[in-house]
């Protein structure tokens, strides 16, 4: 007879995605990182350490005052962060450190096509 537990639905956990903290990995990417440019997006990647295997992409990102005011720019770090979660999900976004610069047409790009373009500028990267 099966048994029914109440109480609080369970969060099922969030995709961890690291933030990059740290001036080293800033001027690694600016030296040795890889730079793709699709549309409104600007992606620079670095291939993690051998050392780094196992741990989750390092991203950070770049929004400057071009891309709108101070809502605007949040608005796209949230959705650039929310479709690196999803790819990491779909397996989609290799380990490494990533440095994401949009400007403001990320902020009301429908969510399908900014999916697609990540995805797209990911993969360019990485190859």
């Amino acid at each position: 007879m099966p048994v029914e537990v109440l109480g609080p639905p369970v969060a099922t956990p969030r995709p961890q995605i690291w933030r990059i903290t740290d001036r080293a990995t800033f001027d690694a990417l600016r030296r040795r990182g890889r730079r793709v440019r699709q549309g409104p997006l600007t992606l620079t990647w670095l291939a993690p350490a051998p050392t780094e295997a196992g741990v989750p992409p390092r991203i950070g990102f770049a929004v400057g005052k071009h891309a709108g005011g101070a809502v605007v720019r949040n608005r796209i770090r949230r959705r650039l962060r929310a479709v690196c979660r999803e790819l990491v999900v779909a397996g989609d976004l290799p380990g490494g450190a990533y440095l994401m610069g949009a400007n403001a047409t990320v902020a009301t790009m429908p969510w399908s096509e900014l999916v697609a373009l990540v995805r797209a500028t990911v993969a360019a990267a990485s190859r």
